[in-house]
């Protein structure tokens, strides 16, 4: 390899968020609709997926259940935001889909 491909290459360090609904399958197609939609309400409206994304530092990827969310920042921003959703969550779903039971947010975070 020669000089200059090295100086091309830049690695960079990630901090992944895995966030999945746990008991999804058991739940209607529609109410596994809405919770999709009501957890990535959530997760775009916490500040640290907001801060990453301003900044151009997060990817995010869909898995169907949940999503993956690829932080290109500092390592407290994926657990800062895990705090922020996993509030959120505790308050909305349970109110809105009576998850109390069949189903809660599962949150992982892999550094």
């Amino acid at each position: 390899m020669s000089i200059e491909s090295k100086k091309e290459i830049q690695l960079e360090i990630a901090h992944v968020l895995f966030i999945d609904i746990v008991g999804y399958t058991k739940l209607s197609i529609s109410d596994q609709h809405a919770a999709v939609e009501e957890l990535t309400r959530i997760v775009r409206a916490s500040e640290q997926f907001q801060r990453a994304e301003v900044a151009s530092r997060l990817l995010r990827i869909p898995t169907g259940d949940g999503m993956a969310l690829v932080f290109y920042t500092s390592p407290e921003a994926p657990a800062q935001c895990a705090v922020e959703v996993s509030c959120a969550l505790k308050n909305t779903l349970a109110c809105n889909f009576g998850w109390e039971s069949t189903a809660d947010p599962s949150v992982g975070l892999w550094m």
